[in-house]
């Protein structure tokens, strides 16, 4: 019924199309029985028969996406009872975005009627039935008809005129499977048919059509590949999958070289399923390439290259100021400030990584840099990087700093412990190079195994301070701590405001001029309870307690304004290398894929810096421009800036947690080509050449 009042309302909004269909019937519907008479006692089988019109097409019991299948209501004779529609294989018929099953031409669905063993020999008794059906094409028609059938009380008495016609719809019937199946959900829905004949037979052809909605995305593909010992057809689960139950049902079809059709009941129960498809996706590696321990070595390896990545270069202002302040000085200092700096790092990524594990867990859908689709979050971001940089500047001063020697002292290892707590905060938005692949490894695994992940992820970041630290040789080409500090100290105040004014133009994708408003006004609010903070510090207790009093009123205004970021939403503006760009849904990129169109997915995020960095040195360069244009290119954005879960599940399905992510779907191609999340043009242009 849900089905059917979308479907109606579809057709209520559409009256330019309804005006160019005809008032005629789409379906002619009759009964139709198998015998001439049935005995007192016996049974006999019904057919309603449906003649649908040309381009039209009615449903199966599971109409797929949408839809509604045909009902039978019968008004029977005191004693006389019905069996269940026994449903012809139906065939996937896509309607836009969507996919349908269903019949077209005619259909003939057959139902036993059951007669009392009192009935009179020698009677005619009239069997009625009221039949409604969805038919559709552009749009959909409600049509319904009452149908009556006389059957004669007498010796079983076969009609010779139909034998014909109820052997061919008993052909139509799928049959119980001789193989055993089962069937195993993860991030796909696998279904095996053990069978080595089946393997050397091997079908062109295989479509699983289950009874019941939300088991399967409708418009996914359905891939298909062998095993020495049997098929196994690879599904994309729906809503519902993890809830179906015990066993799997539905119909498996299986189509031969010769065009002959084998269709299979399936009642499969949850059971190992061999892997037939290998492991890889394109170029890029999938959750499936790799072990714990090749993920953890890769997470390593990422965090190393993460600090080189543009979203962290902010950052290394503070990396640089606390390396140059190791220098002259005693080793243990250095090494203890290198520790404390990778024990902060490190620590962040757990924290961060068990964050991002229990929500998944808890059912939410999240990913590498959620914490910036958040607007309050992103605000909470500028406004701690504004505050380093009036730091740097001099404009406030935890503790005495004076030139020379106490300069080379002031970070300490509480210092560098949140210095790198800091890089962790901003590296968080970026995805590096191994990293991509081990993080969505990490995100299918236990919550043990995903934490070895990510401490591996923090010792790669952390070990190049940590070896500067622990290595007195590599500081041997810096100068002795002096006045030149100071400078560089101040210098560096820029990063930072650079950094801050990113964030605040993330803030005005997410929600506005309103947003932006809110945030500069506590950036004032912050500068200026700094300044009153440092003025008053040498003053008597009293102008202490008043300058400080000052100070927090000041700032506790400026936090207020952003507790009403929530209330001025926008929606994120995806920008695009192409002018034709679509944002992207599943739907979208289905049908594209199901017309044979080249597809190129950008997911992207207005707070990623590699991605933008991507997109103006890589995608909007005229060569890929040209390129998408030659080759008909369909351009998707999928932009995470705000959460997602359409898209959050695309990078999950990739083998990602986080942004960036390219994919290239080659026409007819099973698999997208994954590129690296750092583009070059020649990569890009090879990827097209798939």
């Amino acid at each position: 019924m849900k089905n059917l009042l979308i479907f109606l309302g579809l057709l209520a909004a559409t009256p330019a199309l309804a005006q160019g269909i005809d008032e005629l019937p789409k379906v002619h519907a009759r009964l139709v029985a198998e015998d001439a008479s049935v005995p007192p006692g016996g049974s006999i089988t019904v057919a309603l028969e449906e003649n649908i019109r040309d381009g039209w097409h009615t449903y199966w019991v599971n109409p797929g996406d949408a839809g509604a299948a045909s009902e039978i209501k019968w008004t029977l004779p005191k004693g006389w009872s019905a069996g269940d529609i026994q449903w012809p294989t139906p065939k996937r018929l896509p309607v836009g975005p969507l996919m349908d099953y269903g019949y077209e031409g005619k259909l003939w669905l057959l139902q036993k009627l059951t007669v009392p063993a009192d009935a009179k020999a020698g009677d005619t008794v009239t069997l009625k039935a009221a039949v409604d059906w969805l038919v559709c094409k552009d749009i959909c028609v409600p049509e319904d008809a009452t149908l009556t059938l006389p059957v004669k009380i007498g010796p079983a008495a076969p009609d010779a005129g139909v034998a014909k016609d109820f052997a061919a719809a008993r052909n139509l019937l799928p049959v119980a499977s001789p193989w055993k199946l089962n069937y195993a959900l993860s991030k796909n829905l696998d279904i095996y048919a053990a069978a080595p004949a089946l393997a050397a037979a091997h079908p062109v052809e295989a479509s699983f059509f289950p009874d019941k909605s939300g088991i399967v995305k409708g418009s996914a593909p359905q891939k298909m590949a062998f095993t020495k010992d049997g098929l196994v057809l690879r599904l994309a689960p729906g809503d519902k999958a993890a809830s179906m139950g015990g066993s799997l049902t539905g119909v498996l079809v299986l189509k031969s070289s010769d065009g002959s059709i084998q269709a299979l009941n399936v009642d499969a129960p949850s059971g190992p399923v061999p892997d037939a498809f290998g492991s890889r996706s394109g170029s890029g590696a999938t959750t499936g390439d790799i072990t714990l321990w090749i993920a953890i070595l890769s997470a390593f390896l990422g965090g190393i290259i993460l600090n080189a990545m543009p979203c962290v270069l902010p950052i290394l202002a503070m990396k640089a100021l606390a390396l140059a302040s190791h220098s002259g000085r005693e080793h243990h200092e250095a090494a203890r400030e290198g520790f404390a700096y990778s024990a902060g790092a490190i620590l962040s990524f757990l924290a961060f990584g068990l964050v991002i594990v229990l929500l998944r867990q808890g059912g939410a859908t999240v990913g590498w840099g959620f914490q910036l689709q958040e607007p309050i979050a992103v605000a909470g971001f500028a406004l701690l990087i504004f505050a380093v940089g009036l730091n740097l500047s001099g404009v406030f001063e935890v503790g005495s700093v004076t030139v020379g020697d106490s300069l080379a002292q002031r970070t300490g290892p509480v210092g560098a412990f949140f210095t790198g707590v800091l890089a962790v905060a901003v590296a968080a938005p970026c995805t590096a190079p191994f990293m991509a692949a081990a993080l969505g490894f990490a995100l299918t695994q236990s919550v043990t195994s995903a934490m070895l992940i990510f401490l591996g992820l923090g010792v790669g970041f952390a070990s190049p301070f940590l070896i500067l630290g622990v290595w007195p040789r590599a500081l041997s080409f810096m100068p002795k701590p002096g006045t030149w500090m100071l400078r560089l100290k101040q210098f560096l105040a820029f990063p930072m405001y650079g950094a801050a004014a990113w964030l605040v133009w993330v803030l005005a994708q997410e929600t506005g001029a309103n947003g932006v408003a809110f945030v500069l006004a506590a950036f004032v609010a912050l500068a200026l309870a700094a300044w009153l903070w440092t003025v008053t510090r040498d003053l008597s207790v009293r102008g202490r307690g008043l300058g400080m009093v000052a100070a927090l009123l000041v700032l506790l205004a400026g936090f207020y304004g952003l507790s009403l970021l929530h209330a001025a939403a926008a929606q994120p503006s995806a920008t695009s290398a192409t002018a034709n760009a679509q944002a992207f849904t599943p739907e979208r990129l289905a049908s594209l894929r199901a017309s044979g169109k080249p597809v190129f997915v950008d997911a992207t995020a207005a707070w990623c810096i590699t991605c933008l960095v991507n997109e103006q040195a890589v995608l909007s360069r005229p060569g890929i421009k040209s390129a998408f244009a030659d080759r008909h290119v369909e351009y998707l954005i999928a932009d995470w800036t705000n959460r997602n879960a359409a898209i959050t599940k695309l990078l999950d399905e990739n083998g990602r947690s986080g942004v960036p992510l390219y994919l290239y779907f080659a026409p007819g191609a099973d698999k997208p080509v994954i590129l690296p999340q750092i583009l070059t043009e020649s990569g890009v242009l090879e990827a097209m050449k798939s």
